[in-house]
Parts: structure tokens; C-alpha cells; sequence
């Protein structure tokens, strides 16, 4: 029998390299990602090895490490000659800047992708390509028909490479584009459709991360809360299955904050958002911004107007618009006219979805001193929450509607406009919303001399402020912007309601006509008006009767 060959001893540094591979098999990345370290302190790593080590560092939530690892992956691909490998890099680092925020770096990327990919066989690389200039179109462009051109050769594409990724990168398109055509419910069947791949395991995590957090942000644009609980839940079902430490997980949590958030829990939101945004800034900007943004938000409700600016101010610095947020401080404050300027100035770098998030804020501020500008705004968000059909985006049109009904004193016509307003905030369990409809019924019902009914309203609404933790009521609503005017100036103000002169409320009121106009003068100081017609629209809007003896 002949003798078997000796078997070389694994030495040191192999058992090492061994050590590290497994781990990375077994989906342990704070062991493989330390052990590779510590063989790359010894000898240069091959390009499979660094590769590994870059992908645990992406597991383990180091963005900015993997990142310069994969960097370096890419340029040993080139010099290797590998180039459909290196492109299919380079597109993971555009996709991975422009998550970061860096759209300049993110195109720089993808053209050294197209570059390598030009001249080649097409390959499933060519549809990650397209992925990326569709995403684009959709999002830097605002153009859906070039993302649903896209959509269509990507399903062509994969009939012939049968890549189960390029199918749900078309769905993903074709949905995109259908919601921003208005055809909400088609879209999201095919963004559904997209995620069916990603579930099965069939996209890598960096894609398929990506593609739920697109349709999680665009339930939020659309305030279809609902739709974003399911999704949320179900990225938070695909994160468990992989990693606890990656950035995804993460991500999850922000979503489901926002949600918390919305549902009133802003203790729990608070102590967390904050911590999550610093921990995202430099893996997922745009994420971490909305951090911010609702960190404001909570702040600003609560009456923390510095820790609120501080929030806005650092999703600005992430470049994000933190409006209308950052304008309804102002408007807290009393400064009225820059909030609007700020809103109005907002709208011009937005598109329609972008839009509807100011203009419910416009009106409220418009309406009790220029009924027709807000009209103009309220007609707007009419025809965007019909153009989409959403149930968040219907009750701020019904919200703007009733706020405008009751600048012009047309109280039940208004009362309809906040109940249906109301029932749509109540599907979505918007609390803080719900209080604000209740403060403006309250109003309503005092106008119409339902006194107990109006009683009724406010009770409500300061039960949800208080368990809401929210400050007391807002400039926006009524009896606090009655607190600056005395009673006799309400009695003017009822006056000028019924359309009387000064001498005429110097009669009524017994006073002299030089003391009518002083208090009228007081008046349009305290309220922020110039005119008479402008007064008299404040004073509808917030619920002050005409007075009878006029």
C-alpha cells in the first residue's frame, strides 16, 4: 500500500485567515471583521479577503470604513483587469454616497461604472446601472416617464439574464412612477411586487435596504401612515433575519419613532432620535435628518422653542429644507409674516408632493387676514390630495378647507370640513392633529352659541394636550390669541364683525369715537393686520360674534 502524502500544518496566520472567513460564513461580523484586521497588520490582504473585511464593516453600521475598503477593492479590480466586478463596485459606492447625501461624489461613481460597463456584454451590472439612472430621473428630476422607460427595459433585461434582482428593481421603478403620475394604488401593487425578491434573499443587502427605505420615505410624503406601519413592519422583520448591528436596524428604529411620534409618544420618540441621529449622520444623511427634523417637531409642540431650532438647525446642516417646522417656530413666536416668507420660499424648490407638507401651514396662517391668497393655497392642496388619494393627504385638504370656511364666518359648512378632517387624522391615530381640530370646532361651537358643546371641544382637546405632554394652546388657536385683547377690544372687534363704523361702535359702545379708533389701532397691532376687511376675517376665523346692539 503506498503511503499517503503529508498534509502541510496550518500555520499561524492561515488558522487566522480561516478563522476570519468563517466567521464572515456564519454571519458573525465583529469576529471576522477583527480577526481580518489582525491579519492585515501582518501581510496585505488578497482582494477577497479586503472585500470581506469591507462587507463586515458595512454589517457592523462602519460606513465610512467599509466604504474606503470597498474604494480600495475598486482599484485593484481596475488593475486587475476585472472590470465588470469594478463596475458592479462602483455602483455600490454611488448608491452608497448618494444614501449619504453626497449626490456629486454618488454621480462620480456611477460614471466610472458606466465607463467600465461600455463595450461590455451586457451583464445584470448594466441593470444596476439603470437602476440608479431611473432613481434618479425619479428623485433629482422629478421626471417619471424616464424611470418607467427604465422600468421596461430592466424587465427585458431580465428575461434575458434571469437576475431575480432586475426584476425587482423594474417593479420598484414602474411603482415610483405610477404614484407620482397619481395612480397611487397601482404603484404601490408593483412596489409590493418589488419587495417580494428582497424577502426571498435574492438582492444583496445594500440594494434591497435601500429599496424599503424609498417606499417607507414615500409613505411618509404622502402621509399614508398606514401603509408605513406595514412596511416599517416588515423591514424590521427583514432586519432581524440579518444583523442587529448594521445600519438598517437603525434606520428601522427611525421609522418606527416617526410613527411613535405620530401617535402621540413623544417621551419615547425624544430619548431616542436625538442618539439615532448622530449615529446615522455619516452612513445615511438623509435618514438622520429626519431625525432631526421630528426631534424638532416633538420639541417645537412641547414649547421647547431653542431645543426645537437646534434640531431644524442640524437637519439643515444635513441639507435638508427642515420646513415647514422650522417656519411654524417663527409662527409660535408670533412672527407671522417671516414664517410665511420662509414657507413661500420653500414651495419654489419643491414638487407637487413636496409642496402639500406647507401649504395646510399657509393657510392657517393666510386665512385670517387674506382669504384670497389662501384660497389659492387651499385649492392647490385640494387638487394634490385628489391627484394622490391618501387618507393623510385628503384630511390636511379638508383641515385647509375648514380653516378658510371659518375665516368667512360659514360655520357649519367649516364644522363639516374639520369633522371629516378628523375622522381622517382618527384612522391614523394622529393625536396632536386631533387636538388642533377640537381647539378650532371649540371655536366654531361658541360662534354658533353652543356654549356647552363648545366647552365639550376644548375639554377634549386639552385632555390630549395634556397626556400628549404638548404646550399650552398654540398661537394658532383661539383663546390664546384672544389673550393679548382686552374685552372691550372683542367688543370692537364684533362691531367692526357687523360692519359698523367707527362713529357707529363709539355709539354702540358708549365710548367716545376717538377712543373706537384707538382701540381699533390696538387691535391690528396685536393681531398683525393693516385693515378693517383683514380684522374682520380674523375675528370670523377665531369664533368672535358679531355684536348684537350694532
Amino acid at each position: 500500500m503506498s503511503a499517503q502524502p503529508l498534509r502541510k500544518p496550518e500555520t499561524s496566520a492561515q488558522a487566522t485567515l480561516t478563522e476570519a472567513r468563517e466567521a464572515f460564513t456564519r454571519g458573525d461580523w465583529d469576529t471576522a471583521c477583527r480577526t481580518m484586521e489582525r491579519v492585515g497588520e501582518e501581510s496585505p490582504l488578497s482582494l477577497e479577503d479586503l472585500e470581506i473585511l469591507a462587507r463586515s464593516k458595512w454589517w457592523l453600521g462602519d460606513v465610512q470604513g467599509s466604504m474606503a475598503l470597498s474604494e480600495e477593492v475598486f482599484h485593484r479590480l481596475v488593475a486587475d483587469e476585472q472590470f465588470r466586478a469594478a463596475a458592479k463596485s462602483a455602483l455600490t459606492l454611488s448608491l452608497q454616497w448618494g444614501v449619504r447625501g453626497n449626490i456629486a461624489v454618488s454621480s462620480a461613481w456611477m460614471n466610472r461604472a458606466r465607463r467600465l460597463l461600455d463595450g461590455l456584454p451586457e451583464a445584470p451590472e448594466h441593470g444596476y446601472l439603470l437602476y440608479l439612472e431611473g432613481n434618479d430621473a425619479i428623485y433629482l428630476e422629478g421626471d417619471a416617464d424616464s424611470a418607467y422607460d427604465a422600468a421596461l427595459q430592466l424587465r427585458a433585461m431580465n428575461r434575458r439574464q434571469k437576475a431575480p434582482e432586475l426584476e425587482s428593481f423594474a417593479f420598484m421603478l414602474s411603482g415610483l412612477a405610477a404614484v407620482r403620475r397619481g395612480e397611487t394604488t397601482r404603484g404601490f401593487a408593483d412596489l409590493d411586487q418589488a419587495l417580494l425578491p428582497v424577502m426571498a434573499g435574492q438582492v444583496s443587502a445594500e440594494w434591497g435596504g435601500d429599496i424599503y427605505c424609498s417606499v417607507i420615505h414615500l409613505c411618509y410624503e404622502l402621509a399614508d401612515y398606514s401603509r408605513m406601519r406595514w412596511w416599517t413592519d416588515a423591514l424590521a422583520a427583514w432586519c432581524a433575519g440579518l444583523s442587529t448591528s448594521f445600519m438598517y436596524s437603525g434606520i428601522v428604529r427611525v421609522h418606527e419613532l416617526q410613527l411613535i411620534s405620530a401617535e402621540g409618544g413623544w417621551k419615547q420618540a425624544e430619548e431616542e432620535l436625538s442618539h439615532l441621529g448622530e449615529r446615522l449622520r455619516n452612513a445615511h444623511a438623509w435618514i438622520a435628518a429626519d431625525c432631526f427634523c421630528e426631534l424638532g417637531d416633538i420639541r417645537r409642540r412641547q414649547g421647547n422653542r431653542s431645543g426645537a431650532a437646534a434640531a431644524y438647525a442640524m437637519a439643515t446642516a444635513l441639507g435638508t429644507d427642515a420646513q415647514p417646522g422650522s417656519a411654524l417656530l417663527l409662527a409660535d413666536a408670533g412672527k407671522n409674516e417671516e414664517a410665511l416668507t420662509d414657507l413661500r420660499a420653500a414651495l419654489a424648490d419643491r414638487g407637487l408632493l413636496g409642496r402639500a407638507w406647507l401649504l395646510l401651514p399657509i393657510v392657517e396662517l393666510l386665512a385670517p387676514m387674506d382669504t384670497d391668497s389662501a384660497e389659492v393655497y387651499c385649492s392647490e392642496l385640494e387638487g394634490t390630495a385628489a391627484y394622490y388619494g391618501t387618507v393623510g393627504l385628503l384630511s390636511w385638504a379638508h383641515h385647509a378647507r375648514g380653516t378658510l370656511l371659518m375665516a368667512h364666518g360659514l360655520w357649519l359648512q367649516s364644522l363639516r370640513e374639520f369633522e371629516a378632517a378628523a375622522q381622517g387624522y382618527r384612522s391614523q391615530h394622529l393625536r396632536y392633529e386631533l387636538a388642533r381640530i377640537h381647539e378650532r370646532m371649540s371655536s366654531i361651537r361658541a360662534a354658533l352659541g353652543e356654549t356647552a358643546a363648545a366647552d365639550a371641544e376644548r375639554a377634549t382637546a386639552a385632555a390630549i394636550r395634556a397626556r400628549l405632554g404638548a404646550a399650552p394652546l398654540s398661537l394658532g388657536t383661539a383663546d390664546h390669541e384672544r389673550e393679548g385683547l382686552t374685552a372691550r377690544e372683542i367688543e370692537v372687534l364684533g362691531c367692526v364683525l357687523s360692519g359698523s363704523s367707527n362713529r357707529q361702535i363709539a355709539h354702540t359702545l358708549t365710548i367716545s369715537e376717538k377712543t373706537a379708533g384707538r382701540h381699533l389701532a390696538n387691535i391690528f397691532t396685536k393681531i398683525g393686520v393693516s385693515s378693517r376687511t383683514a380684522a374682520a376675517a380674523w375675528a370670523r376665523h377665531h369664533g368672535i360674534s358679531e355684536d348684537p346692539r350694532a
